[in-house]
Formats: structure tokens, C-alpha cells, sequence
């Protein structure tokens, strides 16, 4: 049971992070293929996997603080170096609204699991 739980909560990372770039492609017209979307998530991706690591979030999955939290920084963090580093776009204004969304996304989902187990 535990281990699904674990699974769980990094699938819905991964799909955040999908989600996160296939707007954003939309919303720049720039097409909503799978090649597409995979190569604006790729760095974005390698992050929530480095954020999974160092938070060792298969002790905590659904934890708001610290999993969800260094999950997110490592994202948008470990992602725009990477953009920067294979030459795509890391515009402060992106940065900010990356920031923001995936903020949203990843520590989002965990608080509407925690409000709901009080439920």
C-alpha cells in the first residue's frame, strides 16, 4: 500500500510538470505534440526527479513541507539551469511564471490531499 502511495504522488508530479508545459505551449502557439511537450519538460522533469531525491519524498510523499516544497524548488531550480545550459529560454518573466504555476501545481495537490484527509 505504501509503495502505491509513493508511486501515486510522483505520477502526479510528473503529470503536473506535463501539464505545466503543454499550457504553456498552447498558450505560445507553439504546438501541443508529444515531442513537443517532451522537450520543454525534459529539464523540468530531471528536476522534480533530483527534488524527489534530495527530499527523499518516498518517506513523505504527499507532505506538503519538506517533500512538496524542495519537489518544487528543485523543479524550477535544477530546470532553468538546464534550460539555460541546452539553450532555451530562462526570460525572467518565464522564471517568475514557472515559479508561480508550478508552485501551484506540485505544493497544490498536496495541500488539497492534506485538507481532504481532514475532511
Amino acid at each position: 500500500m505504501r509503495s502505491r502511495r509513493v508511486v501515486t504522488a510522483l505520477v502526479i508530479d510528473v503529470v503536473c510538470v506535463l501539464v505545466f508545459c503543454a499550457v504553456g505551449r498552447r498558450s505560445h502557439a507553439e504546438g501541443v505534440t508529444v515531442a513537443g511537450v517532451a522537450h520543454t519538460a525534459w529539464p523540468f522533469l530531471i528536476g522534480t526527479g533530483v527534488g524527489w531525491l534530495v527530499s527523499r519524498g518516498w518517506r513523505r510523499p504527499t507532505a506538503i513541507t519538506p517533500t512538496g516544497v524542495v519537489v518544487w524548488l528543485c523543479t524550477v531550480g535544477v530546470g532553468m539551469v538546464l534550460r539555460k545550459a541546452s539553450s532555451q529560454g530562462v526570460a525572467v518573466s518565464f522564471v517568475v511564471v514557472a515559479s508561480l504555476v508550478t508552485a501551484l501545481l506540485l505544493v497544490g495537490w498536496r495541500g488539497a490531499a492534506a485538507l481532504g484527509r481532514r475532511i
